[in-house]
């Protein structure tokens, strides 16, 4: 199992920038892919940003020009920069792994979630 705490959220200003940090523990080694959701309310979980082990990434589109996630493989940690923050980016961003063990027949491919952290901008 892989538990994820997430880090680093908080209120800041139109404009301004902020970084949230994810820690992953328990068995980090069937983890292929981590990254970050986020969920505004009264909207549907949407797909900010994932880095598999390669270091390959994906961006939503309206975020990729001003968010950028990374990892450190080190301390399995991943990060999400976000600059030039805007109202509409009030969210909570949750942390996402996933897993893969066995092959064939035998794959199992697993998602975990953090509890989120929250992330305001005011205008």
């Amino acid at each position: 199992q892989v538990q994820l705490v997430e880090s680093g959220g908080g209120l800041v200003q139109s404009g301004g920038s902020l970084r949230v940090s994810c820690s992953a523990s328990g068995v980090t080694s069937i983890i292929d892919a981590m990254g970050w959701y986020r969920q505004a309310p009264e909207n549907e979980r949407e797909l900010v940003a994932i880095i598999r082990n390669d270091g390959t990434t994906n961006y939503a589109d309206s975020m990729k020009e001003r968010f950028t996630i990374s990892k450190d493989n080190s301390k399995n940690t991943v990060y999400l920069q976000m600059n030039n923050l805007k109202p509409e980016d009030t969210a909570l961003y949750y942390c996402y792994a996933h897993s893969s063990t066995g092959r064939g027949r035998t794959y199992i491919g697993q998602a975990y979630w953090g509890e989120g952290t929250l992330v305001t901008v005011s205008s």
